[in-house]
């Protein structure tokens, strides 16, 4: 007599997969296909087959496992230019897509589960009271008050709005983003190298200011160097760097 085996219920083949990538540890995005496949035919294997409608959604995902599996173990066409698409691209797809509505669907169920202890009570404040209006008279309010005070809370008011304040960051100017394109800067660069011939570094950064600047013009002479238009030369550290063009004017 075989030992019964009570397995989990699954919402559908995309609930099963899910869980046996996550119960296997594996990347959604590189699925060992063959591991997964074997695991969910055993799976499949021991379901109750008397719900065809359900074993059949089972069944479609099973033949496409296999076929994804076939399509993997067979050496890629060589006619094929570019590289060939990935077979488990579109299973990825679904997972995700499959992962993302379930995640979303817990949240919602949390909402509810949170609403359901939210308990409201009705107004039970007598009409009454609910209308009363307590009578002020001006008169009384203001008996008080003079000139004196009411200069003393306007000094108090102002102060503290002075106290807000910040002394030193209050006097910094709009700070605005510098946006350099490398491409552009490249070609800025290519042309003042075939003008000048030899120059400077530290010269050239005169051209511009801030820190973007000093970064893209930099990185404009390291692209010009690999591309073997621009020689550089230093001859002790944090002398000024001598650059030389290697291309001939136009």
């Amino acid at each position: 007599m075989g030992i019964p085996v009570k397995l989990e219920v699954f919402e559908g083949p995309l609930d099963l997969l899910l869980h046996l990538i996550e119960k296997n540890k594996v990347d959604i995005y590189d699925i060992p296909i063959v591991l997964i496949t074997e695991q969910y035919i055993d799976y499949v294997s021991q379901m109750d087959a008397r719900d065809m409608d359900v074993m059949s959604e089972f069944l479609v995902m099973a033949a496409t496992l296999v076929r994804i599996k076939s399509k993997m173990l067979l050496p890629p066409e060589e006619e094929e230019e570019d590289e060939p698409e990935d077979p488990r691209q579109e299973l990825v797809e679904r997972i995700l897509e499959y992962k993302m509505y379930k995640y979303a669907s817990f949240e919602l169920k949390d909402r509810q589960v949170d609403a359901g202890r939210m308990l409201f009570k009705e107004a039970t404040i007598p009409d009454e009271i609910r209308d009363f209006k307590e009578e002020v008279k001006i008169e009384d309010l203001l008996s008080e008050v003079t000139l004196a005070k009411l200069q003393g809370i306007f000094n108090s008011v102002m102060k503290k709005q002075v106290d807000k304040i910040d002394p030193i960051r209050s006097k910094f100017g709009e700070i605005e983003k510098e946006e350099i394109s490398l491409e552009d800067h490249i070609v800025f660069l290519e042309q003042y190298a075939r003008e000048h011939k030899t120059f400077s570094f530290r010269k050239l950064l005169e051209h511009g200011r801030g820190k973007t600047y000093v970064i893209v013009t930099f990185l404009g002479i390291l692209e010009m160097m690999k591309m073997g238009k621009l020689s550089i030369v230093q001859e002790n550290i944090f002398d000024d760097i001598h650059i030389t063009c290697l291309e001939e004017s136009a």
